[in-house]
């Protein structure tokens, strides 16, 4: 039971936390659009995109069980680890100065300044603000898909905990949405783009040992084991990087 337990709460943490900061950032665009060229068309968009990623979701994960476990396991492992390792990666660079950070309330100016350029639509219907929001939450929700879809495929019975781990971040974001009516600029983006990148990569590590037969010690009870020593080594790197981007600043 407590293994399980293991399995459930890091998988909807890992799910609910990826899922977060994506649907933050289409929540910025749909602002934008919805704002700028009227709620209508922007929340048809919105929604019509969220039918088709469900739709996704439920007809991956009734074929995935139809896949040997190992296998499934080595590959959504590695496909999950090189995930997590580039969300990592930037985390880092981000946290050292190296590469600027995130800025929600920049991305909403942006957005909201080229629905404009694009001029006025219908008053019933735009099919500009249609296609805008459901493209970038199609892309941003494609991700969500892929991390539900990968933490649920590589243990028995975690698909149902990872969906609830994105339906809620999917809740929370909307409801923000609409009670604040603005970006969500004060989430501290890069800092949960960190521990997602943390996240996914212990889980990937895992499910890779996993498909390799590897014998972990303390079963499942390894993730945690493994999302401490990777939280260790990325904190180890992140002033590395700051020296280096300093002394390479000082020299030029």
């Amino acid at each position: 039971m407590g293994q399980n337990w293991a399995h459930m709460g890091t998988s909807i943490l890992a799910s609910f936390l990826a899922s977060l900061v994506e649907c933050v950032e289409a929540l910025t665009v749909v602002l934008a659009v919805g704002s700028v060229r009227g709620w209508r068309s922007a929340l048809t968009g919105t929604a019509t995109a969220i039918v088709v990623l469900l739709i996704i979701i439920a007809t991956l994960g009734t074929a995935l069980a139809h896949i040997p476990l190992p296998i499934l396991q080595l590959a959504v492992g590695t496909l999950l680890l090189l995930f997590g390792l580039r969300w990592l990666r930037k985390a880092i660079l981000r946290s050292a100065g190296q590469i600027p950070l995130h800025d929600e309330q920049a991305a909403f100016a942006k957005n909201t300044e080229a629905m404009h350029r694009l001029g006025s639509g219908s008053a019933t219907w735009d099919k500009i603000a249609f296609a805008a929001a459901f493209n970038i939450t199609m892309l941003e929700g494609t991700e969500v898909v892929f991390i539900v879809i990968a933490i649920g495929a590589g243990h028995t019975g975690l698909l149902l905990p990872a969906s609830l781990g994105a339906v809620a971040a999917l809740v929370i974001v909307i409801a923000l949405g609409i009670i604040l009516h603005r970006p969500l600029a004060r989430v501290p983006e890069n800092t949960l783009k960190f521990i997602v990148g943390v996240l996914l990569s212990a889980f990937g590590t895992f499910w890779v040992g996993e498909g390799l037969h590897v014998e972990w010690p303390g079963a499942d009870w390894s993730i945690p084991a493994l999302i401490a020593a990777y939280l260790v080594l990325a904190l180890a790197i992140v002033p590395l990087c700051r020296t280096r981007s300093q002394a390479v600043s000082s020299n030029t």
